[in-house]
């Protein structure tokens, strides 16, 4: 179970930092990285207490990353 929440907080990470590389998102590195750990935390709880979630956790990551980098309203901000 650890090993799988450190992964999830890579992963989650990783895709914080690509989504500012790549312009999807126009929020700052750190404050992507912080959103995409909050999503992933949140799914993998989920998952957790509810068995909800696709077969890997690193697909799981992926998912809840984007999914809360989508959530927050960053198309407002100048």
């Amino acid at each position: 179970m650890f090993p799988t929440m450190i992964g999830t907080v890579v992963i989650a990470g990783i895709m914080g930092y690509l989504s500012e590389k790549y312009d999807f998102t126009h929020n700052g590195i750190v404050q992507s990285i912080i959103i995409c750990i909050g999503g992933a935390f949140l799914f993998y709880f989920v998952r957790l207490m509810f068995g909800f979630g696709f077969a890997s956790p690193g697909l799981n990551a992926i998912v809840s990353s984007v999914g809360a980098l989508i959530i927050v309203p960053t198309h407002w901000r100048k």
